[in-house]
């Protein structure tokens, strides 16, 4: 089957290759599987995978499903599990530390909670991203093109905002 998949893959047009990755990306971020994904668009498992892995999906996909009021709150608990783990070791050292470590996560929390991040940006992109798509059914102006221009340029923002965070 995925040697069929991949023959009908050769036959199919730049555009139309183009077509159902931006297809695939969409549905990767919704959730889906690799493997759902290929039957469903008819490209192999192995093409699907290559497109995630050199399109960053994998990180994006992790970053979308992860809210800041989610991370203050793992951050949280993680420094509610330092405290009780260091009260109930007893050891010396390990309370000397901990005012280290409160600190960061503190620091962290703080930035978290204060200033717009990436990852702000990645959850109004993908809220962006679900409106568009929806809206796709009904506006003949939204082609696949356009929502793969869309994607590049955010994508290529991200990238950005990652490589210096201080300037979002």
């Amino acid at each position: 089957m995925e040697k069929e998949q991949k023959k009908t893959t050769t036959r199919l047009s730049k555009a139309e290759i183009e077509r159902k990755k931006t297809l695939a990306r969409s549905l990767y971020l919704s959730g889906m599987d690799i493997t759902d994904i290929a039957e469903q668009i008819a490209i192999s498992r192995v093409s699907v995978s290559h497109w995630a892995g050199d399109g960053g999906w994998k990180e994006a996909r992790a970053a979308k499903n992860i809210t800041r009021p989610e991370l203050v709150n793992k951050l949280l608990r993680t420094i509610d599990n330092l405290i009780d783990s260091v009260n109930k070791s007893e050891d010396p050292t390990l309370i000397g530390s901990l005012a280290d470590k409160l600190s960061k996560l503190s620091s962290t929390i703080e930035k978290l909670d204060k200033k717009a991040n990436v990852i702000d940006a990645i959850e109004v992109f993908m809220a962006f991203n679900r409106w568009i798509q929806d809206q796709a059914c009904y506006d003949p102006d939204i082609t696949p093109e356009l929502i793969k221009a869309i994607n590049k340029y955010q994508n290529k923002f991200l990238m950005e905002k990652v490589s210096n965070p201080s300037s979002l």
